[in-house]
Order: C-alpha cells, then sequence, then structure tokens
C-alpha cells in the first residue's frame, strides 16, 4: 500500500497561516495547557516530514530546535545545504521526491508547510488528505494557505472537531473517484 501525503496545518478562518510578514503570534490564541490537538496522535502516524525553507527557518528563529529530528525530513530548498543529523536540506524536484517517498516502505509523510510547497503539492495531486485547524480569527491579510494556482479538488469530509478555545479541526481525503 502507498504511503499517504498528510498535510497538518493551522490557519486563520479567512486561510492565511502568518501574517504578511510571517508573524504567527494569532495561534497563542488556541493555546490550552494539556491540549496538542491531536498533534502528537497525528506524529506518530508519519516517519518522514516535508517543510519549506521559510517554515523551516521561522521555527528555528523562534528559538526552537527543529520538532522533527527524530524522523527523516526534508526541508525543500532552492540552495544546496548540507545536512544536519536527520533534516536533510533538498533542492532537487519536490514531485520527484514526493512521488519517490510514497513508494518506499514506511509510515506516512507530513507536510508541514508553508503554503508554496502545499500548492506545488495539490497542484500535482500529491496531497492525500488534509487535516487543517481553523484559528478563531479574521487577519485580513497574509500568507494565504491556498492560492489560485491550486487545482480544483473534491474533498471528503472525514471529521470534524470542535475544541474549548474556539479551534475547528477539519479533516479531510481528497476524492480522487
Amino acid at each position: 500500500m502507498e504511503r499517504k501525503v498528510i498535510l497538518y496545518i493551522s490557519c486563520s478562518l479567512d486561510g492565511f497561516i502568518a501574517k504578511q510578514d510571517g508573524d504567527l503570534s494569532f495561534l497563542s490564541l488556541v493555546e490550552q495547557e494539556g491540549e496538542d490537538y491531536g498533534y502528537e496522535e497525528f506524529v506518530n502516524t508519519v516517519d518522514t516530514v516535508i517543510v519549506g525553507r521559510k517554515t523551516y527557518d521561522k521555527i528555528i528563529s523562534m528559538g526552537f530546535e527543529f520538532p522533527h529530528s527524530d524522523k527523516e525530513s526534508f526541508v525543500i530548498s532552492r540552495s544546496e545545504k548540507p545536512s544536519i543529523g536527520s533534516v536533510q536540506f533538498y533542492s532537487g524536484e519536490l514531485t520527484t521526491l514526493v512521488k519517490s517517498l510514497k513508494t518506499k516502505e514506511g509510515k506516512n509523510i507530513y507536510c508541514d508547510g508553508g503554503a508554496e510547497i502545499v500548492n506545488e503539492l495539490l497542484k500535482n495531486d500529491l496531497i492525500d488528505e488534509l487535516i487543517i485547524s481553523v484559528i478563531p480569527i479574521l487577519l485580513g491579510n497574509g500568507i494565504r494557505l491556498f492560492n489560485e494556482r491550486s487545482n480544483e479538488q473534491k474533498l471528503v469530509l472525514l471529521s470534524v472537531k470542535q475544541f474549548e478555545k474556539g479551534l475547528a479541526q477539519f479533516h479531510y481525503q481528497i476524492d480522487r473517484d
């Protein structure tokens, strides 16, 4: 059975994953001690992570260690850089990498953003499921999760979860029928 690529991401109600300057402070609106919104359970189902370089740099700039260093991780970058442990900087063709990863044995593949990576994978029909956590805020502008270059894709709703702080989490599967 082929591995699935699953997008797991948060956005504002109006579809932005960050403010224009990359600010993610709006995510703190739903922070709650002891609540990870299913993240740990999800991460246990994957052994490979794909993330864009800007998203990777943002995580590091916030003073965090890369949270997926225990998994095979690919930071998609336009320039070549040496690997850091299990984190590989990949400057080749994204679709080639993902098609190759999907045929290998293993758990699912986690797409951790950013928007450029998400839209490229959607355009090439390489995302299988989407888990989108909607933060209860309208940002008005910023970095859009989905852009106008994405292809139309029909989705099948697998589940909806509602949380105390107002976050709603939607789990969809791409309908390929």
